[in-house]
């Protein structure tokens, strides 16, 4: 079977089409969803981080305006690949060798060796977006539109690739909270750094954010519990799920589909006591 055949694929795409529009920020694409009522659009707004597979996945844009809906707010996602239509890794580049949900016995050898056939010409696109690079490409964005916008909280959420963008930037003052979705590489010493008030959704099974760092990452805000250094927090683990279920998932797998709703639901909940 094809790996971008039309049943192989149809089951992440998330229904209906962007309603927002794309704007140039800081030199870099950018997919804009206004607030539904000018009289909140200064007072919060949404970045969103995606994964890998960036803006040519409308994923991400739909989720924006469900959030602009839900938050009454301006909801932000960045190209942060600086490159319109050819991001990290293609929408279709995955499908049939990840497993859609956990339990399935992971990633049989035959799909293991075609990963690494994936990978190995991903090399320069994955050093050309390291952290040092998107990092500055998204602090240089945020510069520009709070020049521009003067919001007065603003939040990211980030998935996967753009959650280990939101650690990293959780440190850096250019946010009042962050949701990360099943983020991808990062360490305790990165999450450490963290200062803002965090939400977690957390996959059951995760090459990139296992058990012990999940636990380890839990325990490093328990620890400041009483102390001056004390931000909010929330981990939420959700049952049966692999890594991308809150940005890519199996549509047609109930269980996954609930868990995407419920993330969601998280996201906005988080955002609207933290904003």
């Amino acid at each position: 079977m094809s790996v971008s055949c039309e049943n192989c694929t149809k089951g992440y795409i998330l229904p209906g089409e962007p309603e927002g529009q794309e704007l140039q920020v800081a030199g870099l694409t950018a997919y804009f969803r206004p607030a539904p009522s000018t009289e909140t659009s200064k007072s919060r707004a949404i970045i969103l981080l995606t994964d890998v597979f960036g803006l040519p996945l409308k994923n991400c844009k739909i989720m924006a305006d469900n959030f602009s809906k839900r938050l009454g707010c301006d909801v932000w996602v960045p190209d942060m690949f600086n490159a319109p239509g050819r991001p990290t890794l293609g929408v279709d580049d995955l499908t049939g060798i990840m497993p859609d949900k956990a339990g399935s016995g992971g990633i049989s050898f035959m799909n293991k060796l075609r990963l690494v056939g994936l990978m190995l010409p991903a090399i320069p696109k994955f050093y050309a977006n390291r952290a040092s690079v998107v990092d500055a490409r998204v602090t240089n964005f945020m510069k520009q539109i709070q020049e521009e916008k003067k919001y007065e909280k603003v939040g990211a959420v980030g998935y996967c690739f753009g959650a280990s963008v939101g650690i990293r930037l959780g440190s850096k003052g250019l946010f009042n909270s962050v949701v990360l979705a099943h983020p991808g590489g990062t360490s305790v010493e990165e999450i450490r750094a963290i200062t803002i008030p965090a939400s977690w959704a957390c996959a059951e099974e995760d090459m990139s954010f296992g058990p012990a760092l999940r636990k380890a990452s839990e325990e490093v805000f328990a620890a400041r519990k009483g102390k001056p250094d004390y931000v909010d927090y929330e981990f939420v683990d959700y049952a049966g799920t692999v890594h991308g279920f809150a940005a890519r998932p199996n549509l047609e797998i109930p269980e996954v589909k609930e868990s995407f709703e419920r993330a969601f639901e998280q996201t906005v909940a988080w955002f609207d006591k933290t904003l």
